[in-house]
Formats: C-alpha cells, sequence, structure tokens
C-alpha cells in the first residue's frame, strides 16, 4: 500500500513540475503514473551503480554531484517514455529538485 501511495505523490510531483515548469511536458495522469514508475525503478538499479562509479567526483564535490545524476536520471526517463519529455538538463535538474522535494515531504507528511 506504501508503493502505491508514493507512486501516486510522485506522479503529482512530476504533474506540478510540468504545470510549474515550462520546459517540462506530462500529457496526463496515465503518462505520470508510467514516468514515476521508471524514475522509481531506474532510482531502484541505476543510481546505486552511478554512484559507487561517480564517488570520487561525489566526494570533492561534497555530495552536490548527485544532483547531476537525479537530473540525468530524470532526462533519461524522459527520452524514452511517450508523452513525458524535458527540454534541456538545467530544466531536468529544476524538475528532478521539485519532484524530489514534493515528494519527500509528502511522503513525511503521509508517515
Amino acid at each position: 500500500m506504501r508503493f502505491l501511495y508514493h507512486l501516486f505523490l510522485t506522479a503529482f510531483a512530476l504533474l506540478l513540475a510540468a504545470y510549474l515548469l515550462p520546459g517540462i511536458t506530462v500529457s496526463g495522469l496515465y503518462t505520470a503514473l508510467v514516468a514515476a514508475l521508471v524514475l522509481g525503478l531506474l532510482n531502484l538499479l541505476v543510481k546505486p551503480i552511478l554512484f559507487v562509479l561517480t564517488l570520487p567526483i561525489t566526494i570533492l564535490t561534497l555530495g552536490l554531484f548527485t544532483f547531476v545524476i537525479n537530473a540525468s536520471l530524470f532526462w533519461f526517463a524522459a527520452s524514452f517514455i511517450d508523452g513525458f519529455s524535458v527540454d534541456s538538463f538545467f530544466t531536468a535538474f529544476l524538475g528532478s529538485l521539485l519532484v524530489t522535494i514534493v515528494s519527500s515531504v509528502s511522503s513525511r507528511l503521509i508517515g
């Protein structure tokens, strides 16, 4: 049940990012749910590998390179999901930041 809450909250965050940021487009709720599922799988499977591979850069930047990894995964997910598009890396950076903030705050509120 917690998985479904988190999935819907991430989909809501994606729709909010598409509404607030002009470079992000999400065609509907179904697309937002698919994108949220793909982002969750990428964060579960690919992000730890990327984090380990880029650990020296992450240490040198005091952890700020993690934002670059998040934005890259966000942009990568948008590259192969129909109806979900991101115009530039900077837009992906802002979108991933907004989605992370909204989903973490809402997850803490729901418990």
